[in-house]
Parts: C-alpha cells; sequence; structure tokens
C-alpha cells in the first residue's frame, strides 16, 4: 500500500485536498477587476486561481498586473466564511488520508492559503483533525517551492531520522519543495495538461489519487 511506504506524509490543501466552487472564484475576479480597472477573463482567472503556470508574481507582471497592487485587493475581496461554504473535499484526496492514517503515519500540511482563509475551511469541513501539523506559508517562512516551509512542517512532526518522506500537491511548486527538501513528490493533476500548458514532472503523476496502488 502506497501509504505505508512513506514514514511521513505532506499535502498542499487547495487543488488538492479541497477546491472551490467556479462561481465562487468568477465572483471573486469580478470584484478584483472592478477594483483595479481590469476586467480578467475566465482563462485569466484561472491561471490565477489554480497557479497553471507556475508562480503567479511573473504571470501578474506578464500582464502589465503589479502583484503588490493585485494581492492586496484580491485578499481584502476574499470571505473566508463565504469561501468556506464555496469548498468541497476531493474524495480521492479524502481516500488517501484515510490510508496514511490508518498506516499511522504522521500527516502535514503545507499551503499557500493565508491562514485568515484555511483556517475557516478546515473548519467547515472538520478536516482539521487530519493533520499533525498545519502551515501556511508566509514572506517570513518561505513560498513553495522553497524547501523551507516543508523543513518547517517536518520539524513540527515526530519524524524519525533518515526518514521517508513525500509531499503531495497539484502544483510544480509543490514538487519543487518536496525535491528540494529531499522528499519524493506526487502530482495530482487536476486539470489537463492541456490547460495548463505542460506537464509537471514528479515521482507519481496521476490525475487522481485512486490511481496510487492502495492495494
Amino acid at each position: 500500500m502506497v501509504a505505508g511506504e512513506y514514514d511521513v506524509w505532506l499535502f498542499d490543501l487547495d487543488g488538492t485536498i479541497v477546491d472551490a466552487d467556479w462561481a465562487y472564484t468568477r465572483d471573486v475576479f469580478e470584484r478584483v477587476g472592478t477594483r483595479l480597472g481590469r476586467e480578467f477573463s475566465d482563462r485569466e482567472a484561472e491561471i490565477i486561481w489554480h497557479g497553471l503556470n507556475g508562480a503567479r508574481d511573473p504571470q501578474l507582471r506578464a500582464w502589465g498586473i503589479d502583484p503588490a497592487e493585485f494581492w492586496p485587493v484580491f485578499h481584502d475581496e476574499e470571505d473566508p466564511f463565504v469561501r468556506a461554504e464555496a469548498t468541497y473535499l476531493h474524495d480521492d484526496a479524502a481516500a488517501l488520508v484515510r490510508d496514511v492514517q490508518r498506516a499511522g503515519r504522521p500527516i502535514g500540511l503545507v499551503t499557500h492559503c493565508q491562514e485568515f482563509l484555511a483556517e475557516p475551511v478546515l473548519d467547515h469541513l472538520d478536516i482539521r483533525d487530519w493533520f499533525d501539523a498545519v502551515l501556511c506559508c508566509t514572506s517570513e517562512v518561505g513560498w513553495k517551492p522553497d524547501p523551507a516551509p516543508v523543513e518547517y512542517t517536518l520539524s513540527q512532526l515526530d519524524v524519525p531520522a533518515g526518514a521517508r518522506g513525500v509531499l503531495a500537491g497539484d502544483g510544480a511548486s509543490d514538487i519543487g519543495a518536496a525535491w528540494n527538501a529531499g522528499l519524493d513528490g506526487i502530482h495530482v493533476e487536476r486539470h489537463p495538461p492541456e490547460r495548463r500548458g505542460h506537464c509537471v514532472l514528479a515521482d507519481h503523476r496521476v490525475s487522481s489519487f485512486d490511481e496510487l496502488d492502495r492495494t
């Protein structure tokens, strides 16, 4: 069983374990666009929301948008509790976490989702107790693919020296962070490669966690 192959498991949150209804995402970008005086197409909203082209700040700059102006407006327009209500679990991720729990392995969460947004989601979906450690990345601790957030999360878990670990996520930054920290990476592709524009290399590449060997 793949759950037992690793001594410690880390997961990304958005796009990996949960996702938000498209109507919520579209509404946020409508309001952000109004405040910035620039419309966002569905494709542009999808790219930024899911990080399809990798790091979001370079993409914003390529569109002529200053990230320092964009992100405060974006976060101001997000309502944590509305977002939580619009967020749903991926069944395949829930099944994998249950397998890891049954195998008795520690589980950590490393997400770019800001704490004021992530906390209501964890509470609303009643999944907070799935994780033995939760880290919402900040400029102080670092952002994936920097290994620092992964290394910090591992330090909060009861992991023996030389343990074999893995990070599962839906973006290239997740796999980069895993490899930079000496872990394996599982990439779950929630979007067809033609929508992303490239394939993400990983130790395991699946379109659903159900494709992993769970026998």
